[in-house]
């Protein structure tokens, strides 16, 4: 496993137990099929929550707000019906999609910044 794959989990793990913390149920992580990939899939009460997590350690180039293009969007939206189309027992949740972006203070500490509904299917 290479270096940046080892920190990508390392931060998605980060943001499952936070999430967790929040009272989300964990589903699936790192969720892979032929369109792509899903970071998390979590239940918030009865909203199915599809999760982005981006890390930054910096603003500088707008921070991990900015980190998550609409291509990726469309190929984490595309997964997310494919992933309903297998477990149809889901599919009668609502949905949304969220990302957590995890930002590295100065001091080392991780600020979380959890957006709901940070992008929508069109």
């Amino acid at each position: 496993m290479n270096q940046n794959r080892r920190k990508g989990l390392h931060y998605e793990k980060l943001a499952k137990e936070y999430l967790l913390e929040c009272g989300l149920l964990l589903l699936n992580a790192n969720y892979q099929c032929r369109f792509g990939e899903i970071d998390l899939i979590m239940l918030q009460r009865e909203v199915l929550c599809f999760i982005e997590v981006k890390f930054r350690s910096s603003l500088a180039f707008g921070g991990a707000a900015y980190a998550i293009p609409v291509q990726k969007q469309k190929k984490i939206v595309k997964s997310a019906q494919f992933f309903l189309s297998v477990n149809k027992k889901l599919a009668r949740h609502a949905m949304r999609f969220d990302a957590l972006l995890i930002q590295q203070q100065a001091n080392k500490v991780y600020q979380f910044n959890w957006i709901q509904n940070a992008f929508y299917v069109e």
